[in-house]
């Protein structure tokens, strides 16, 4: 049975992704929005927060590291830097980075000069991808892959919004990313498909196409 749903739900999304793509035309590679609306849905007694790994990656992101050494393999901010990027043109620098990580044991220092700036914004390092307990080239370079493959759940209102895909990719690769984010969100609803009233897909300049949920 989940079989047959799945494959409907394939079958819609590529319907609908046909549709977009035969609007007009921009010049410039469009993101693939996904809005999932919920129902039946508390934000406050069950707010959700996560990260997934999509198996096809849309973008490479702008990572920043707090860490006690400079790392070749990623941009860095050194504890001794710290008060540095606390000033206006500093806390201006930090707003090109998409994500950041930190070693563990400067997350105490990390939220105090950082947690006003990146905790509201949902930047903060966080346990679940970014806190680092030990450094070295070999874990930077597999925690920026991750980074670079994974999306954020996050529930702020009763509609999760977020880019699964651009353009350029292939209906089947967004289609996949797509499902991955579903699965994952199905796994931590607590009623499931009951509480997701329908989807939508939508590219930046179009209007969204709704998917309905059987």
């Amino acid at each position: 049975m989940l079989e047959v749903i799945k494959m409907e739900l394939k079958k819609e999304l590529e319907k609908a992704l046909s549709e977009l793509r035969k609007e007009r035309k921009r010049n410039f590679n469009q993101s693939v929005d996904l809005i999932i609306n919920l129902q039946k849905f508390d934000i406050k007694k069950n707010s959700i927060n996560l990260f997934i790994q999509v198996p096809h990656k849309i973008k490479d992101k702008k990572i920043c590291a707090f860490l006690e050494n400079k790392n070749k393999n990623i941009d860095t901010i050194t504890k001794d830097e710290f008060k540095k990027y606390s000033t206006t043109k500093g806390i201006k620098k930090l707003k090109k980075y998409d994500f950041f990580i930190s070693q563990a044991n400067l997350m105490p220092l990390v939220a105090t000069n950082f947690g006003r700036i990146l905790g509201p914004a949902g930047k903060m390092p966080s346990p679940q991808l970014g806190i680092l307990k030990e450094v070295n080239d070999k874990i930077i370079k597999e925690t920026v892959e991750k980074i670079n493959s994974s999306l954020r759940i996050r529930t702020k209102e009763p509609s999760i919004k977020m880019c699964v895909g651009k353009e350029t990719m292939k209906n089947e690769e967004i289609i996949e990313n797509i499902l991955s984010v579903y699965n994952a969100l199905l796994k931590e609803l607590q009623k499931g498909k009951e509480n997701i009233k329908n989807l939508e897909i939508k590219l930046t300049m179009t209007k969204p196409i709704k998917i309905n949920v059987k």
